[in-house]
């Protein structure tokens, strides 16, 4: 009799399932992706309003070679198939008190810029950023590549390195006392604790281990996918799709179905059961057990961990263009650590709020009519504890164009054309992210990187990806999850 092909099931179609799918595919499943949405890629997708075009999600994209190992994984070359954009500067930075910094990719250009603009002096900066490669090149094959959850991770060679870094990594300080002791000015020290927004977290909490964050934008470098950040969704969906993975669309999963002992399948609304050898879910973890697993011991301590921040983004077409402006913008606060207390202790919004600015359209004109930008203008939010988000939508607004103005000197009201707005209510309904947090719990603790979920859960065949599990949120986290996932499951033939 012939053997039956495994059959694995994804719950959820955000980067970490597509990248789980396609790694289990090449290990012989017959793979199938449920996705609630009728579109793919959760946070990291796109809309139009009008003539204009957003991403909707994340916008910044670093180490471009874990989307490039997946190309490489099926036998495809990635360039053809994935176009990027290579970014000479990483970000330009406003500060209230009328200075401003271009922060070029080249790490020399970037201290020297510093330099002029701030009166930092460049020696300072160029310390700090090889320390960061150091220190990444270090840790990251321990701490994000493999999973903390399994003893083998301890047993190879590469924790000796590790071991050896961690006097220099900071860990019972926190990474704004570091870049005080590193950086002579006030701006430097904002513009390095800003890092800690890329998980969510507080610079005035987080452990120096993240001093190393910045790594991956001057060390690495800043990218641009030529088709817009959506592409990193759209060319893995293809890719995964020829390769056989099956993708399902509006598929309501409402059940992981098992034996207290493994999963033998989920059940979807309208669809009834579908019997699974191996399920991954791509599911916050949260939901996944509150929801789907209400009749497991959930692992309490980890669901209760502290949240990550979330955001509050309107998306702008803009009839105008600002020369001053790029892809990436910064307008910073005033008080900083007031703007995290409010964040992670009030759980509020600031009057004097940090603003991110986002437009593709300065690389890929297409995203708005001539003489025009798409404007993606997010400011750091706390995740949803009830707080009445109508009435911070509004006073937010008021505050961005108030900041806008003062900072950048342009009554910008007048030139919204279109918009719309995504808050951490909206965000949680669209992804089933637990109370919109962004990248799942925060990682304001030197023992925060332990605490997130493994990727292999209590069921034997059961697995975790996306930004809830280890290793964390964001896109390269995501994407290594996923990695994860797929090394941890046994082929199919086994």
């Amino acid at each position: 009799m012939e053997k039956q092909p495994k059959v694995a099931r994804v719950i959820g179609s955000g980067i970490a399932g597509i990248a789980s799918a396609i790694r289990l595919v090449r290990k012989g499943y017959v793979v199938h992706v449920h996705e609630a949405n009728t579109y793919p890629g959760g946070k990291l997708s796109e809309f139009h309003l009008g003539p204009y075009r957003f991403d909707a999600g994340p916008s910044l994209f670093t180490l471009p070679e874990h989307v490039h190992a997946l190309f490489l994984l099926c036998g495809e070359d990635p360039d053809e198939h994935f176009p990027v954009l290579t970014k000479t500067e990483s970000c330009r930075y406003f500060w209230e008190d009328g200075k401003q910094l271009i922060a070029h990719a080249d790490p020399k250009a970037f201290a020297k810029a510093a330099e002029e603009a701030l009166g930092e002096p460049q020696k300072n900066t160029l310390a700090h950023l090889a320390l960061a490669a150091r220190q990444y090149k270090a840790t990251a094959g321990f701490f994000l590549e493999r999973s903390l959850h399994d003893w083998r991770t301890y047993a190879r060679w590469e924790v000796l390195r590790t071991l050896a870094a961690l006097p220099s990594l900071g860990l019972t300080q926190t990474m704004d006392q570091l870049h005080r002791k590193r950086f002579k000015t006030a701006h430097m020290v904002q513009l390095f604790n800003r890092y800690a927004t890329f998980n969510g977290s507080s610079p005035y909490k987080a452990p120096g281990t993240l001093c190393m964050i910045p790594h991956l934008e001057f060390g690495v470098g800043t990218y641009l996918p030529k088709r817009g950040m959506v592409d990193i969704t759209n060319s893995l969906v293809a890719l995964a799709q020829r390769q056989g993975v099956h993708f399902h669309f509006g598929d309501y999963i409402t059940r992981i179905v098992h034996d207290k002992k493994r999963a033998t399948g989920i059940e979807v609304k309208e669809k009834g059961f579908l019997m699974a050898d191996l399920v991954v879910s791509n599911m916050d973890v949260t939901p996944t057990y509150r929801k789907l697993l209400p009749d497991l011991s959930a692992p309490e301590r980890t669901l209760g961990a502290e949240r990550s921040s979330s955001a509050l983004i309107f998306y702008w077409g803009i009839k105008g263009h600002f020369p001053a402006l790029n892809l990436h913008n910064i307008l910073f606060s005033e008080d900083y650590q007031g703007e995290f207390e409010a964040l992670f202790a009030s759980k509020t919004l600031v009057e004097d709020p940090t603003v991110y600015i986002n437009i593709t359209s300065k690389d890929i004109p297409a995203d708005a009519p001539k003489g025009c930008e798409n404007w993606f203008v997010m400011i750091n939010a706390p995740a949803n504890d009830g707080q009445d988000w109508g009435v911070l939508r509004k006073w937010a607004k008021e505050a961005i164009l108030a900041k806008i103005a003062r900072v950048l000197g342009v009554d910008l009201a007048p030139l919204i054309e279109v918009e719309e707005v995504l808050d951490p209510v909206i965000m949680e309904a669209k992804t089933s992210s637990d109370r919109g947090a962004l990248y799942g719990s925060s990682s304001n603790s030197a023992l925060s990187a332990f605490l997130r979920h493994p990727n292999r859960g209590l069921l034997e065949n059961l697995y975790h990806c996306g930004g809830s599990a280890h290793p964390g949120g964001g896109i390269p986290l995501c994407l290594l999850s996923g990695q994860i996932v797929g090394k941890s499951a046994p082929d199919a033939s086994a």
